[in-house]
Order: C-alpha cells, then structure tokens, then sequence
C-alpha cells in the first residue's frame, strides 16, 4: 500500500462504506485498544525515567564538577595550623571561588549516618574536611597538589574526579534504557496491532472476497482497515497516556532527599514529551496495519 497526499486524505476523512468491512467491535478491537493504551501507560513511565535520569547526570556533573575537598590529616596539635596553611594557599589560587573549613558539627553532620548521632570527634583521628568551590572554568588541581605537598605537608586533595565520572555514567546509561525502553514499547504496539489486523482480515476473508467481486480494490480494502486500526491505537494511547501522567504527577516527590527514585518524573517542557505519544504510536499502528493488510491480502489473493 503506497501513501500520498490523496491516501492520507481518504485515511483522514474516511468512507462510512469502506468502514464497514471492519468490525467495529470484538476481540480485535478490544486487543487493539487495549494493548495501545498499557504500552502508551508504560511508555510514560520509561519516559519520565529517561528524563529524569537526565536531569541527575546534569545536576551531578554540573554540581560534582565545582567541588573539592582537602583532607588535613596532620597531628591534632598542627590541625589547625595546617588547615589555616591550606585556606591561605587556596586564596591564592587562580579558578577557587571560595574555600572554608566545615566545622565540627558540620563534620559530626556527615559522619552521622554511619557512627551515630554522639559521635565524639575530639577524641577520634578525624581529619579536617576543606570545602572548595571552583569558578566555572575550574582550576588546576595538579598544580594545587604541587602547592600543597610543598606547603602543607598534611593535605590531600580530592578533586571527585574518581567517583563522579562513575555516576554520570550510570545516570546516561539509565537515561538511554529509558529511551530504549519506550522503543521497544513502540515494537510490541506495532507486532500487537499486526496480529489483530492479520486477525481481523483472516475473519473477514468472505467480506474481501465479496467485496473484490463487486470490483473493490485491494488499496480500497487496506484503508479501511488502516484508518479503523489507525484510530484504535490513537484512542487507546491518548487514555494510557492520560492515566500514566496522573499517575507520575501522583508520585511522592521525596523532597530535597538526594537520588535516583525520588526524582522521576517531569519538570516545564517535559510534561509535553509525553503529549506525542498517541500520535507517534498512531503513525506505528498506521505503517503496521499497512503492513499486514497487504501481505493478509496478496494470501487471500
């Protein structure tokens, strides 16, 4: 079946008799419909994980790329004049936007998580944390090392480049299985939507017959069934679509709480990625239909 201008308006504004050689309910129908909307309902879903992961690479790169920290690992007498060596070298020092020293109740905030809430720094060996905030165009950290290994004997640094590299990754791996995901949704919209249109001209094959008696053409045939399959799908995405945003709008937010899970879902213009969804799976069930009703009827032949 070849489409052009005039296919796709007979397609658009259909013929009452032509709609007639599908049945306009049963098993097909139902299957058509209903398989369009679960995998539009799942499509949503790998979506909002797709964009959401996205969004937490971005956010870990943008964020982890300007940080660093300084360890002053030094004798408990010499930590404080160490940590005052390292914050005067990080003045000087070109691309640093800012550098302080966390304190104790900062330190004991971070700890906290794995030793308790009583932790007592004072008489434990734990090191001084610096944080460094970097300009955007970053700063050198070779050069920074070289500085404070002359200077500042106790220090080292950590510029995150070791774990940040890492989670960046997972996330665009987690953001290229969503989009693969829904491509694979759009695989088994346009096999289901086969088989019920095999379905339908396979119970249908007397009405074709008929209908090629009275002189009805094969392209005549192939666009009834493509428009009613065609609308199928749109109307069963359109309601999976409507029912998987409320249920992502529905999802707990998780607050400011940092991670993967808590951050799905959609933000401004991405709420209308899901909006070409009925029409995308329409276009497949289209080409699909299409498909099949050539094959069904080049067999009926």
């Amino acid at each position: 079946m070849k489409f052009d201008l005039k296919t796709l308006r007979a397609l658009i504004a259909g013929d009452r008799h032509a709609d007639r050689v599908v049945p306009p309910s049963g098993f097909t129908a139902q299957l058509t419909l209903f398989a369009s909307g679960a995998m539009a309902f799942l499509a949503v879903f790998a979506l909002a994980l797709s964009l959401a992961s996205g969004r937490l690479a971005d956010r870990w790169g943008d964020e982890l790329a300007r940080t660093a920290t300084i360890r002053i690992v030094a004798p408990q007498d010499q930590r404080a004049e160490q940590t005052s060596a390292a914050l005067a070298v990080l003045q000087t020092t070109p691309g640093i936007e800012s550098a302080r020293a966390l304190s104790d109740d900062e330190q004991q905030a971070l700890l906290a998580p794995w030793f308790g809430q009583d932790l007592p720094l004072d008489n434990l060996p734990v090191p001084r944390l610096i944080e460094i905030v970097s300009q955007d165009q970053g700063f050198d950290p070779t050069g920074l090392r070289l500085r404070l290994a002359a200077e500042v004997p106790g220090a080292v640094l950590d510029d995150h480049s070791r774990w940040r590299a890492p989670l960046v990754s997972a996330a665009n791996r987690l953001r290229l299985l969503g989009w693969g995901s829904a491509l694979l949704i759009l695989g088994a919209v346009a096999a289901m939507v086969t088989l019920a249109a095999n379905a339908a001209l396979s119970a249908n094959a007397q009405v074709v017959a008929v209908l090629r008696l009275v002189g009805a053409t094969d392209r005549y045939i192939a666009q009834a069934f493509v428009r009613r399959f065609t609308i199928r799908a749109l109307i069963g995405s359109a309601g999976g679509v409507v029912i998987g945003l409320i249920a992502v709008w529905l999802i707990p937010s998780g607050g400011d709480a940092p991670g993967i899970l808590t951050g799905i879902g959609f933000q401004g213009a991405g709420w209308l990625v899901p909006l070409t969804l009925p029409f995308i799976s329409a276009m497949v069930a289209l080409l699909a239909t299409a498909y099949a009703a050539s094959r069904a009827l080049r067999s009926l032949s």
